[in-house]
Parts: C-alpha cells; structure tokens; sequence
C-alpha cells in the first residue's frame, strides 16, 4: 500500500498483477465511491481482473485515510485532477476507467476534461444529475454531519444496509447479519468524507456528457436506491454510442452482492 504525492496531495493506492505478465500487462484503474476504500475493489473486481490477465490499480480518494483527508474540503474538479495525476505518475494512460457511484462521476468528468488518458470506461450506478430526493439526501447527510451528531453504530449500520442493498440480501437472515457486522465495523466519518459527500449534490451534465469519446458501458443495479437505473440510463443516453446494462436483484452495493455478473460484464467489456 504506497503514498504517492500527485496534485499536491497523498494518495494510497493498490497495485496487482498477474504474476507472469507483472507490470506489463495492460492496466484498468478502479475508482471507489463516496466514504469507500480502494480495498472494496480487492473482494471480487481485483481478483476477477487480475485472472483475466490485467494489472489492476485502485486508490483511496482523497478523503479517505491513509489518502490525505483533505479537512479544508474539495470538489469534483479535485478529484478528478487526482486521478488523472495518479495515471499519469504510474504511466498508465490510456487504460480503461472502471468507476462505481462518486467514481464513476469522476470517471466520466475524466473522460471528457483529459480524454487522452481514458481507454474504456465502465460507469456503475452512477448519474448524471441530482434529483429532488437525491438532492436531499446529500444535503441531510451534511446538515448531520455539520451539527455534530454522532449516531450509534449499530443504527448507521442499519440505515446503510437498508439504503444500499437489495431486498433479496436483506431478506435472508444470514446475509442480512453479515452485512450489518461488516458495516458496523467500517462504518467511515470524518471532514474528508464531508467533503465527499458535498461531491454527489451535481447539477445537470447529461449535455456535456453527450461530448466523451471513450467506449462506454453504463452497468445499473436493478434495488438501486441512491443511482436508480433510470438515472443510469440517462448517462447511456447521453455518451455517444453507450451501451446499457441493468444487474438484477442487487442495490447500490452491486458490485459486492452480484460480482459473478458484474465481474463478467466488466471483463467482456474491457476485452472489447
């Protein structure tokens, strides 16, 4: 796990691959989500990628420790020169940019502010505007934060689970609990996840979107509650020749409740 300076901050940032090919074989870069780290990716994409014969880089957004914190605040535009910096210290671009809720935002930002760095990419459940009820949501989460409220774990946990699984993991009582253990115990807050969360109130791009170039594929989570694929679909709609993929039973944590499929299409999809 080494800190590399780029854009004036430090950046923790994960490096695989296949042991034969090792740094030579052809890079993705995986970009987390709003209070998520890197190693998320390391449950199911990484090894999934890696067997496929990719060297796979994934980070934690600023933000998030051991990544700088960044407690005076940042936007999208911050972000998103961070990855593109990361790309280019690594010497990784073009590659293909796999992205997944505030990850696929930055991606697709990425996409059309330095195109020359952007292979394919890959945008799950993401958006391109807010809505009235996402709107809100951001703006409550804030207000929370910024009163100093500081809510039991176990309840957070509860409010997480509900908000970002689908009813058929939260039905079975056996994943149920599982998830809540998990979430309980890398529950994450912080004036670096503050300023994420400032990050996923975005006004409307689905007209600047019309302009990435990159080959795209928006993959949707059929429970998603936080980027519904009706929004997902908006971003197909809008970049030039995207193709559309909606992931059934499985909310906004897809990636980790349907990796099999979500896995697959991500492979296919690079593969090209």
């Amino acid at each position: 796990m080494p800190l590399i300076t780029v854009n004036g901050v430090r950046l923790n940032y994960y490096d695989n691959a296949p042991a034969r090919q090792g740094r030579s074989a052809p890079p993705v870069l995986l970009v987390m989500g709003s209070g998520g780290s890197g190693r998320a990716w390391h449950l199911h994409q990484v090894p999934a990628l890696v067997a496929a014969g990719f060297r796979v880089v994934s980070f934690d957004n600023r933000g998030i420790a051991p990544s700088d914190e960044c407690p005076e605040g940042f936007g999208i535009d911050d972000l998103v020169a961070d990855t593109a910096a990361l790309i280019g210290e690594l010497g990784l671009g073009p590659c293909p940019v796999v992205g997944v809720s505030m990850g696929a935002h930055i991606a697709q930002e990425l996409a059309l502010t330095r195109p020359e760095l952007v292979g394919r990419l890959v945008l799950m459940a993401t958006r391109a505007r807010s809505d009235v009820l996402r709107t809100a949501l951001s703006r409550a989460e804030i207000d929370l934060y910024d009163q100093g409220v500081t809510l039991p774990a176990a309840y957070e946990a509860v409010i997480q689970a509900m908000q970002n699984l689908s009813p058929r993991t939260l039905d079975d009582d056996v994943l149920a609990r599982d998830w809540l253990d998990v979430l309980e115990l890398t529950r994450v807050s912080g004036p670096g996840h503050r300023a994420q969360l400032g990050v996923s109130a975005m006004p409307d791009r689905r007209p600047a979107y019309r302009g990435i170039r990159a080959p795209s594929r928006v993959i949707a989570f059929q429970d998603d509650l936080i980027a519904p694929p009706r929004l997902g679909r908006e971003v197909a709609e809008a970049i030039p020749g995207a193709d559309f993929e909606v992931v059934p039973d499985c909310g906004h944590y897809g990636y980790l409740e349907a990796p099999d499929a979500v896995n697959k299409s991500i492979v296919e999809f690079l593969r090209g």
